[in-house]
């Protein structure tokens, strides 16, 4: 198996017997939710739909993984998603084969999506790999396997003596604790086998500064991952280092 990290993305591509191109957290339709708050923008949709099938075209996948919130009004359909998404969709599926891991921000995706299409919230294995969104629980199934998940929208903030001088998408490699993961006794060790790859959010407003997600977590898995032993990488998969160099640097925990 071979990860590559495309940074203009940012999405992952998992290369076994299969070639699959996962991006997470699109959250298409965000503007009109932020007009609603007063910030008025434009729709932006259209930019990361063409960077989205630009990596399509560059690395030629055999499927595409949509690692959840590919909307984001809760709990019903804006008026913008209700107008760009299908269309959108429609573009995605004549390039490739896609599938959607629901997210918390989906309801309501179901009406524009395939039959085969949605797989479970609590996960599914594709190729060997476990592919999530990562708000639930992940299914037992999942248990001794590498895990990709969304929800998190991985932001590296790394700081120098003088103050901030990089903040960019990144990933967050951990492992993961059978026991608290509520998956069944393994034997041996708690977690051996399972890791878990938080990545970036594709949508360029989203970000969730991954040392606040070691002292805040925001969901069942970064709740059972082990800190300690963590590891950081850029949007491009630049090792940056453990986890604990980050907190022990400094680096600024505001997101955005």
């Amino acid at each position: 198996m071979k990860l590559e990290f495309i940074a203009d993305g940012p999405a992952l591509l998992v290369n076994h017997s299969q070639k699959v191109l996962v991006a997470a957290d699109l959250h298409l339709g965000i503007e009109q939710f932020l007009s609603g708050r007063g910030v008025h923008i434009r729709s932006h949709s259209r930019e990361r739909i063409d960077r989205l099938t630009r990596c399509i075209s560059a690395v030629k996948p055999d499927m595409l993984v949509l690692l959840g919130d590919v909307k984001h009004s809760v709990p019903f359909l804006s008026r913008q998603e209700q107008k760009e998404i299908p269309g959108f969709l429609e573009e995605l599926r004549a390039l490739v084969p896609l599938v959607v891991l629901p997210g918390n921000h989906d309801p309501g995706l179901e009406e524009f999506l395939c039959p085969g299409e949605v797989l479970p919230r609590e996960g599914a294995i594709i190729d060997g790999i476990g592919y999530i969104h990562g708000h639930t629980y992940p299914h037992p199934d999942l248990q001794g396997h590498l895990i990709v998940s969304g929800h998190h929208h991985i932001l590296v903030t790394v700081c120098d003596e003088v103050g901030c001088s990089l903040r960019s998408a990144g990933y967050l490699l951990a492992r993961g604790r059978d026991s608290c993961l509520q998956f069944p006794p393994a034997g041996g060790d708690d977690g051996a086998g399972t890791r878990v790859l938080f990545m970036p959010a594709f949508n360029e407003l989203a970000g969730y500064d991954v040392v606040r997600i070691a002292r805040d977590p925001i969901s069942p898995l970064s709740r059972c991952i082990d800190t300690s032993t963590s590891e950081v990488f850029l949007a491009d998969g630049t090792f940056i280092g453990p986890l604990s160099s980050l907190e022990e640097n400094g680096a600024d925990t505001n997101s955005r």
